[in-house]
């Protein structure tokens, strides 16, 4: 069983910064994969950044590549989703999830464990 606890979301104008955490319990933390997903209203939940339990591998949607950047310690059971330049379209309640394969997964019914989530409002 893995425990994720979000934070770090807020309001932030157009073009500023974020970084997400999500802190995992658990003793196999690097034995998951860790991926992020956001959720507008009314829309689907959406890939956003996976990352391999080694942390050796990333995986980003073409949305965000190149503007966010997912990283891990697993010294810390701590995954993180630094989020640069924002834009208003990455508005949305973003969730951390675990994958016990622990390879890359980048669709939400491959996910074992969710967190709460946390909402990111960017204004423009």
């Amino acid at each position: 069983q893995v425990h994720l606890v979000e934070s770090g979301g807020g309001l932030v104008q157009a073009g500023g910064s974020l970084r997400l955490s999500c802190a995992a319990s658990g003793r196999t933390f690097g034995s998951y994969a860790m991926g992020w997903f956001r959720q507008a209203p009314g829309k689907e939940r959406d890939f956003v950044a996976a990352i391999s339990g080694s942390g050796s591998s990333t995986y980003y949607a073409n949305s965000v590549k190149g503007r966010f950047t997912i990283s891990r310690d697993n010294a810390k059971n701590t995954v993180y989703l630094q989020m640069n330049s924002l834009k208003p379209e990455d508005t949305a309640v973003y969730y951390c999830a675990a994958e016990s394969i622990a390879f890359i997964a980048t669709t939400p019914d491959r996910y074992d464990y969710w967190g709460q989530g946390t909402q990111v409002t960017v204004s423009s």
